[in-house]
């Protein structure tokens, strides 16, 4: 509770991403335009990872041999799937780097913890075409959680978590709750901020300078919670970009966010 003259923290608008953005559908159809051509021109391969419909990856290859990069979509773990983010692939496509997007089954219908365990059968399918290596998984938002959850399991060589929602119990008295139906334990366990850390790993937390102060201080502090523990951690705010627009640099062969995923997947350009 709020002590006397201390501002009360909207978490609904620090924490609702669509509302705080009224221009994402137009970014989100530059999202699914990008992936549409990018499918029609480096055709993915469908890959099973689970009995479910929706326990499917695409598969981008670079070729037999070489390194193959996991991306986990956000949503708030109720919404999107694999066909929205094909437009990643083309550019680590370019520096030789492979890229698996894999769907999920989605809230109501499953708890979170459900979608972790989908989400670990993915990455050790993965796991079995990266040569048997741990590989680079990176995501956004919910996925840049899952993504930090995977480095911390040892499923991930190094992680990249982009706007990621590392802290769960903010979400709890939000609208975003009435799907995850999370209570203060459940958020508490899923939370990755205290999970442990394996030795050796690599984790950058990377958010948009636009976005709201509760995004950017979760990654701040995920970046500093885990260098105390002995990761190798970066963080940096992305300037000029908010919740949605903070993926275009993915889009750009050039620049310098695909350059370090490039390096972190073991395939310097």
């Amino acid at each position: 509770m709020a002590g006397k003259g201390e501002a009360v923290l909207d978490l609904e608008a620090e924490y609702n991403n669509r509302a705080r953005c009224p221009d994402h559908p137009v970014v989100m159809a530059r999202w699914k335009a990008l992936a549409e051509a990018a499918r029609g021109a480096h055709p993915p391969v469908e890959i099973a990872y689970g009995d479910g419909p929706r326990e499917r990856m695409d598969l981008f290859s670079a070729g037999e041999g070489r390194p193959v990069a996991v991306f986990l979509h956000g949503g708030y773990w109720q919404a999107l799937d694999k066909s929205w983010f094909s437009g990643v692939a083309p550019a680590l496509l370019a520096h030789g780097v492979g890229l698996a997007v894999p769907s999920y089954d989605l809230a109501p219908s499953v708890r979170l913890g459900a979608i972790l365990a989908q989400v670990r059968a993915a990455i050790d399918a993965v796991r079995g075409l990266n040569a048997g290596a741990p590989p680079l998984v990176f995501g956004h938002s919910a996925g840049g959680h899952m993504a930090a959850a995977m480095l911390s399991e040892g499923r991930a060589g190094a992680a990249v978590a982009i706007s990621g929602v590392f802290d769960l119990t903010p979400l709890i008295p939000t609208t975003l709750n009435t799907t995850l139906d999370l209570d203060a334990a459940e958020a508490s366990a899923l939370s990755v901020t205290q999970w442990p850390v394996p030795a050796g790993a690599v984790l950058d937390c990377l958010v948009g300078g636009d976005e709201s102060p509760e995004f950017v201080r979760q990654s701040r502090e995920m970046a500093a919670d885990w260098a105390a523990r002995g990761v190798q951690t970066r963080f940096e705010a992305l300037t000029g970009l908010d919740h949605f627009t903070v993926l275009d640099p993915l889009f750009d062969a050039d620049s310098a966010l695909v350059r370090r995923l490039v390096k972190l997947a073991g395939h310097q350009a």
